[in-house]
């Protein structure tokens, strides 16, 4: 799916993507590196969190990354062998 894709589609989650990945773009084009980007987003993401459900359900939620993160699920540049 392209970029222009996700904002056309009905889906709130593609078009928030879509929002997300523009706004990245913009950043990293006026300078600001790739991983100033990440912890911003990684900061406002679970600020936002804690603020809507509460800092439990975000430890929660963090907690279980550490075993998608070891299976892969975030790696976008994979070796297959």
């Amino acid at each position: 799916m392209e970029l222009h894709d996700l904002a056309e589609s009905d889906d709130p989650s593609f078009v928030a993507l879509s929002l997300i990945l523009a706004a990245w773009d913009e950043g990293t084009e006026n300078g600001v590196a790739p991983e100033q980007m990440a912890y911003a987003a990684l900061f406002t993401a679970l600020s936002d969190l804690v603020s809507l459900y509460g800092e439990d359900a975000v430890i929660k939620l963090t907690d279980g990354l550490q075993k998608r993160i070891t299976a892969g699920e975030f790696t976008l540049k994979r070796t297959v062998q």
